[in-house]
């Protein structure tokens, strides 16, 4: 057992550590629960959730590039009967927090997911206003900050659990966004969501992804949301989950230091089904040898 403190209290919520995995790479945690232990999870971030069943979008639909990988998945999803009926009773099981992930097209899909969100036992809602596959307009939320502002203001009029807004790195100013969030009512933020790229296939003289465009996540990132985390903390007083290419403890340390109080591990699940309980296991290991007794101690530490 290690001596470190890895309590986090955020959102009116404890969770026994800093840890949980990015949306969209960790389904519902069904697919991972025969390799990781759920129970030594801070929290089990849901794959996105509207509130009909969404096809997502054509394939080809990923692409690895250099340090990452592009998705172009549409967010494709069962909607929230199905979330309801199998995910919630399946992640109950285990000692470990539920964030759902909420996606929409529109503000009243939104509302709607949210609404029957209400009287179920999940922790947390985090808003996906940021993911750049939508082409129905989801882009729109992210990049606006009246846009922004307005949609958590109307989601936090009827939410039961803690909001926290999902910030898109493809802005201007990412303090802005989270300036904007945070006016609407927000109770955290998380950031950042996948930078829109693209792949060209030289021989076939195409684009390598149906879509044309997709999410770029991965190490390659991880400077740049390290440096938006940071932006984002001297901007609001609202807690971070923090993500972006974190593959080991060592990365979630920076974003740490940068100011989150949690961080995702997204793409990394991908080749290390275990990527979560190193992060950790990494976390409280640093913490000893470093003689940090409290890892709140080194949230937002660099000035």
């Amino acid at each position: 057992m290690s001596n470190v403190n890895t309590k986090i209290n955020i959102l009116g919520i404890e969770f026994q550590n800093p840890v949980t995995v990015a949306s969209g790479t960790f389904g519902s945690g069904m697919e991972y629960s025969e390799f990781v232990d759920l129970n030594r999870l801070g929290a089990v971030t849901t794959k996105g959730v509207a509130n009909v069943p969404w096809e997502g979008n054509p394939t080809p639909r990923v692409a690895e590039v250099y340090g990452g990988m592009l998705n172009a998945i549409g967010l494709q999803n069962p909607g929230i009967d199905l979330f309801i009926e199998r995910d919630i009773p399946f992640l109950k099981k285990y000692n470990t927090k539920i964030i759902v992930n909420v996606c929409g097209h529109a503000i009243e899909e939104y509302i709607d997911v949210v609404e029957r969100l209400r009287e179920q036992p999940v922790d947390a809602l985090e808003i996906n206003i940021s993911c750049p596959n939508v082409k129905q307009g989801g882009i729109a939320f992210g990049t606006d900050p009246h846009l922004a502002e307005e949609v958590t203001r109307k989601i936090k009029a009827v939410a039961k659990q803690p909001v926290i807004m999902k910030l898109s790195p493809n802005v201007t100013s990412i303090a802005d966004m989270a300036r904007a969030v945070e006016a609407g009512g927000a109770d955290g933020v998380s950031l950042i969501n996948t930078l829109t790229g693209m792949k060209i296939d030289i021989n076939r003289r195409k684009f390598l992804l149906a879509n044309r465009t997709g999410g770029m996540s991965g190490p390659a990132v991880k400077p740049i949301a390290v440096r938006m985390v940071y932006e984002v903390h001297k901007a609001v007083r609202l807690p971070i989950i923090g993500m972006g290419g974190i593959q080991n403890a060592d990365d979630a340390l920076e974003f740490m230091m940068a100011g989150a109080s949690m961080v995702s591990v997204g793409t990394a699940n991908f080749i290390n089904p275990r990527a979560t309980l190193d992060v950790i296991e990494g976390l409280e290991n640093w913490c000893e040898k470093q003689g940090v007794k409290d890892i709140n101690e080194i949230i937002g530490c660099v000035e």
